[in-house]
């Protein structure tokens, strides 16, 4: 007799699972789990400048582990003169704002006592134009540093100084800039803007510095793996193949230093044939094209592209190429319009689009205050607000919230009072997700033949399977099951008390998701 039979509110779900004995231990071994992006500017003020810092985090990784995630992703966190972080200045080092070297040490360990990973930003693409290797490289062609760099006559990239287009991941249409305004001296190559000059990999001294980064990070600090941002723009558009090279060398590099290194890589693009070639360097990528299929299909309350059809054609194509692969789905990410407000504001879409997240394969991905709802639109800024504790004395005040106010997203001590609340809707889906090994572990494969407004997909592990559905309208839809589903009879996890399974006959809520069980 399973535990969790019949649970009609997601609070109440998260309890039982949480304190009961079941024959689907727990099972999240890493890499696997769900995974939580943190901001750390925005996320916990400890000393009280007003700024989230390492020593707010480490006081607040028991919300994290409560939440149920097992991995934390830390945007950058090394010295840079942005508040971003993106153009750093010191690899091995951290941001005054954010502490010390020896905070973060305290915050792994913590951490890890609390069986939570930590990976980092890892910037390999561009220095800030402010690093002293750049510096030193535009002192002239005698620098040791200057080759660091990508450097060109302007008249031999007259015609490449504009990109002429935008990308997914980049606003900037100039790719070659002048040095201190000097039009008529060689130019240097940066692809993000002229404030991050990239870097030039085929010099083995720039190779070899981030093996010795990698590891100061893995070894002396004690991190468990690296997130790295701008992963296919090693080198230009046009040497794919080159950038598709070093990642393969660079892991080989950093798994001699630690052989169950944790490595992730951004790749910014919905066009799989583009991405695929990646996943033979960088073991996980974040999938962007399922982020924007599930946003694309709440939103029009129908699927009328099968999206777990898709999701599964992708799936296979990325493991034909690297068959070790393990896919990372997002809804958004800190470069992105947030979650809530792709889906304008409702909560019920919000909810949804978490219960179709984690019932996927993988390693799920959340950008912090995703599991309260918080809203932003960009510019950037907008995006990243103050994540709202209500506790009076870790919430940030660097900025103050367009978005995220009292009025418009309640706090965590209030949604923790809540049993309706997103958060805990998401507190639920989690520990649900944990405590099944058929979601955590198991394949997937899509079920067809269904109403446009319900996605469904079957999850298999060895030799136990459940069924997942999702109502994506604001309409109650009933299905008759067809006879390869009928053995399938017991509510395992429901969303909504007015979802019912009587006699082969399955009535989903709007908004809603049921799991089935045998």
């Amino acid at each position: 007799m399973r535990c969790i039979k019949h649970l009609w509110k997601v609070f109440f779900a998260m309890i039982i699972i949480q304190s009961c004995t079941t024959e689907k231990v727990m099972d999240t071994h890493w890499p696997l789990g769900v995974k939580y992006e943190i901001f750390v500017q925005s996320f916990a003020d400890g000393n009280g400048d007003g700024k989230g810092d390492l020593k707010g985090l480490s006081e607040k990784l028991d919300y994290v582990q409560e939440l149920g995630v097992n991995g934390i992703w830390l945007m950058p966190t090394m010295p840079s003169p942005s508040y971003h972080k993106y153009d750093v200045t010191d690899y091995k080092g951290v941001h005054p704002d954010y502490g010390t070297l020896d905070d973060f040490r305290t915050m792994v360990a913590e951490a890890h006592r609390r069986n939570i990973k930590i990976v980092i930003d890892l910037v390999l693409n561009h220095t800030s134009k402010q690093h002293p290797w750049f510096l030193s490289a535009c002192e002239g062609k005698s620098s040791p540093y200057r080759e660091y760099y990508v450097w060109a006559n302007k008249d031999s990239i007259a015609d490449q100084i504009s990109k002429k287009a935008v990308t997914l991941d980049s606003d900037n249409i100039t790719q070659w800039h002048a040095v201190n305004g000097d039009t008529l001296a060689e130019h240097y190559y940066g692809f993000f803007s002229s404030h991050m000059p990239d870097l030039n990999f085929d010099n083995p001294k720039v190779r070899n510095e981030f093996v010795e980064i990698a590891h100061f990070w893995l070894k002396e600090i004690g991190v468990d793996g690296f997130r790295f941002d701008a992963a296919r723009h090693i080198y230009p558009d046009d040497r794919a193949a080159d950038s598709h090279a070093f990642w393969q060398w660079y892991r080989k590099e950093l798994e001699r230093i630690k052989p169950d290194v944790y490595l992730i890589g951004e790749v910014f693009s919905v066009d799989r044939d583009e991405v695929a070639p990646y996943t033979r360097g960088l073991p996980s990528l974040f999938n962007f094209e399922m982020g924007k299929r599930i946003t694309n299909a709440i939103m029009e309350g129908k699927d009328t592209i099968g999206i777990m059809t898709n999701f599964q054609e992708q799936l296979s194509f990325f493991h034909s190429v690297a068959p070790d692969f393990l896919d990372s789905p997002i809804l958004t990410n800190h470069d992105q319009n947030r979650i809530g407000s792709e889906l304008g504001g409702n909560l019920d879409k919000a909810k949804l689009a978490a219960s179709i997240l984690l019932t996927l394969p993988g390693a799920p991905y959340l950008y912090y205050g995703e599991e309260l709802g918080m809203l932003g639109v960009k510019p950037d800024e907008f995006i990243r607000e103050p994540f709202p504790w209500g506790d009076g004395k870790y919430t940030t005040t660097w900025m103050t919230p367009r978005y995220n106010t009292t009025e418009s997203v309640p706090s965590v001590q209030q949604q923790l009072k809540d049993e309706h609340s997103i958060l805990t809707h998401y507190k639920g889906l989690i520990a649900y997700r944990n405590s099944s090994v058929v979601l955590t572990k198991g394949n997937t494969s899509p079920i067809t033949g269904l109403p446009s407004e319900v996605v469904g997909l079957k999850r298999t592990f060895e030799n136990d399977t459940l069924i997942v559905f999702h109502n994506i309208s604001d309409v109650e839809v009933t299905l008759n099951l067809k006879s390869d589903l009928k053995d399938f009879n017991s509510v395992s996890f429901s969303t909504h008390s007015s979802s019912v399974l009587h006699d082969g006959s399955l009535t989903l809520a709007a908004y809603s998701t049921v799991v089935l069980d045998k």
